[in-house]
């Protein structure tokens, strides 16, 4: 769908609801667009999508908010000028009813991908139509009726409209087409009043018959068609272009045609007869690559094709039944794939017209002319002006390149390729922003690195901190005599550092760096926390667990030992090539003097540290006097483990 729908939802949901719940439900139905472009095409479930999310988070019903949206665009499509179209095409709502097809039809060379629904009406009278609507889209039944809500109330003026659903079903197993009966009960006493006043006068002129020949010499590309779908008749300039071939009179239409517009229906007797208001175009399929057409090879299975017999009839009780319909996926047709360019004279002709019906001979007419963009296409077809009719503005339109225009449909042509390529290039560059976003994180903290985007002074992110707990792990153990040596220890290196990354988003700690052998990390800052002892802690023990948990190279015995101290630092982002979030204060010192006088497999912390501990907790011993250079002595503890897990564990071994 285009972005307009969108658009409109938007708008009305931010009028009537407010910018708060808006943004609610883009990011509840998981929509990554927070602006909407007119002329670009995004995903049919995109409404669907907002709908459900309005209604949970409204508290309302899918279907209701899917009217909504319909009523929506209607409100907006006005801004565009679109109401003029609507009111143009006939005093009386049921003339629009029966115009909607034409309008989409009109609308396609603004909106080339518009995959529009299609309607005609199957009975009117006074108190309404029954009105049969096709799409190729699920979901929209409810939009569809809050448009004509809308439609009547603002552009007919009466707010009265009922619409009953009789039927609806999927046209065909696993299909997405979808097709439904209406009843609009309305007002409908002027346009049924006006239309037997029409009747009466044209009962009174009494008018002797015109043969159908003379109809054929006013459109001498019409032909006639029967009501099994027969051609009786064609006109002269038809059977020209046609070349010497044999008489095509009494052949199947489908054998010498191929329906373009309206898309999706079958070239059927019924179609023909209930959409008899629409504008159609048909395609002549040339004498000159018909014996292509008629007999030729599948590529893919070696077998002889018949396309003459490939448009399979409609069962008996499709055609039993006059009102209703059926949408079928349209049988493989090889002229659809020939390109109507060619040499002289074997391009083939689009045929643009009505069908209407003719009572005295249980027949239908396709008044046509054929669509020309300009004078150049005149040869490829085999046709000259004085081919075309004398009525009808028909040279006048070729002459001037009015009709059609091929180069304003390789202008849409051009500017859908580079919507695509543009969304192409959106998606590249969000991927690239979240690479760098990703980058960017591992060597600043998110809040700090956000305030630098928003146009901060780098010293502005220059902060102290009243108390943090610093974490030194450092790896020994290693053994590097040889090239191979030094190989494993960089892979057992790359995978412990690893393994300690994934721990820090889970317990609220910030890794600072990791320099040779060494892996620091921080809890409390930038982001201050009271429980950034605790974490730390709970850190130190995965670590301690974790290592062990790793499957190393054989030649690589490694053991951690840890050191934890907590107070007081200063932290800010230095340098400019490769910045960095450092820390530093004589807590950093302190914390690297745990770590360097700890023991393997073991767990130092100060004796401030350990204060901080929620008791109970933790399972602690004192070390007693250690000697810290540039401290003296200080009170240190071995942190164990957790009390829990370390009576489970005894549990176990019996002790």
């Amino acid at each position: 769908m285009y972005g307009m729908l969108l658009e409109s939802v938007q708008h009305f949901v931010q009028l009537e609801y407010g910018e708060e719940l808006w943004l609610r439900v883009v990011q509840h139905a998981g929509c990554r667009h927070t602006v909407f472009n007119t002329h670009q095409v995004y995903p049919d479930t995109l409404i669907t999508d907002l709908a459900a999310a309005c209604a949970e988070i409204t508290q309302s019903t899918n279907d209701a908010f899917m009217q909504f949206f319909g009523r929506c665009f209607v409100r907006y499509f006005s801004n565009f000028g679109y109401d003029a179209t609507i009111k143009a095409t006939g005093r009386y709502f049921t003339d629009f009813l029966q115009s909607v097809d034409n309008i989409h039809m009109q609308m396609r060379f603004t909106y080339p991908k518009m995959q529009s629904p299609s309607m005609y009406l199957t009975h009117v009278d006074e108190n309404g139509v029954v009105l049969v609507y096709r799409s190729t889209r699920q979901g929209f039944t409810y939009y569809f009726m809050g448009q004509l809500f809308q439609i009547a109330v603002e552009i007919y003026g009466f707010d009265d409209l009922d619409i009953q659903m009789l039927e609806t079903h999927n046209t065909a197993s696993g299909s997405k087409n979808v097709q439904i009966k209406f009843r609009l009960n309305f007002d409908n006493r002027e346009y049924m009043a006006t239309h037997s006043k029409k009747n009466i006068f044209m009962e009174r002129l009494s008018l002797p018959p015109v043969p159908a020949e003379l109809l054929l010499e006013f459109f001498p590309f019409g032909m006639i068609i029967s009501k099994n779908m027969n051609l009786l008749g064609v006109g002269e300039k038809l059977l020209q272009v046609w070349g010497e071939t044999p008489a095509i009179l009494g052949d199947p239409v489908a054998r010498h045609f191929k329906l373009r517009r309206p898309k999706g229906i079958p070239f059927t007797w019924n179609n023909l007869i209930y959409l008899h208001s629409v504008i159609f175009e048909i395609e002549l399929i040339r004498n000159l690559i018909k014996s292509e057409i008629d007999e030729c090879i599948d590529r893919t299975t070696g077998e002889r094709i018949n396309v003459s017999n490939s448009y399979e009839k409609k069962s008996d009780k499709e055609d039993s039944d006059p009102e209703m319909l059926t949408i079928k996926p349209q049988q493989p047709n090889l002229a659809a794939s020939l390109d109507r360019r060619g040499s002289q004279g074997t391009r083939c002709i689009l045929l643009q017209g009505q069908m209407r019906y003719i009572e005295d001979i249980s027949a239908i007419i396709f008044l046509c002319s054929p669509l020309i963009n300009n004078l150049d296409e005149l040869p490829n077809m085999g046709l000259y002006l004085t081919d075309l009719n004398p009525h009808g503005l028909s040279r006048e339109m070729v002459m001037q390149g009015w009709q059609n225009c091929s180069r304003l449909e390789v202008m849409y042509e051009r500017a859908e390729q580079r919507s695509i390529e543009l969304e192409r290039n959106y998606d590249l560059l969000e991927s690239w922003k979240r690479r760098g976003d990703e980058l960017l994180y591992s060597m600043i903290p998110k809040p700090v690195a956000d305030r630098l985007r928003h146009g901060q002074n780098p010293l502005s992110t220059c902060e102290s901190f009243d108390s943090v707990s610093i974490l030194f792990c450092e790896l020994v153990g290693f053994n590097s005599d040889t090239i191979r040596d030094v190989m494993d220890v960089v892979t057992s290196m790359n995978s412990i550092f690893s393994c300690f990354d994934a721990l820090m988003d889970k317990f609220n700690v910030y890794k600072v760096e990791t320099v040779g052998q060494v892996y620091m990390a921080v809890s409390g800052a930038p982001e201050p926390t009271p429980d950034h002892a605790r974490n730390v802690i709970e850190v130190a023990l995965c670590q301690l667990r974790d290592v062990k948990k790793l499957d190393l190279p054989t030649t690589v015995h490694v053991e951690i030992r840890i050191g934890i101290h907590t107070g007081p630092v200063v932290a800010g982002v230095v340098g400019i090539k490769v910045p960095r979030y450092c820390f530093f204060g004589d807590t950093v010192n302190t914390a690297s003097r745990m770590q360097t006088t700890s023991e393997s497999g073991k767990i130092q912390v100060s004796n401030v540290t350990h204060k901080m501990l929620p008791p109970g907790l933790y399972n602690s011993i004192p070390r007693g006097k250690v000697y810290v250079k540039g401290k003296g002595d200080m009170d240190t503890f071995w942190i164990l483990g957790k009390k829990e897990e370390l009576a489970v564990e005894s549990t176990k071994t019996g002790i």
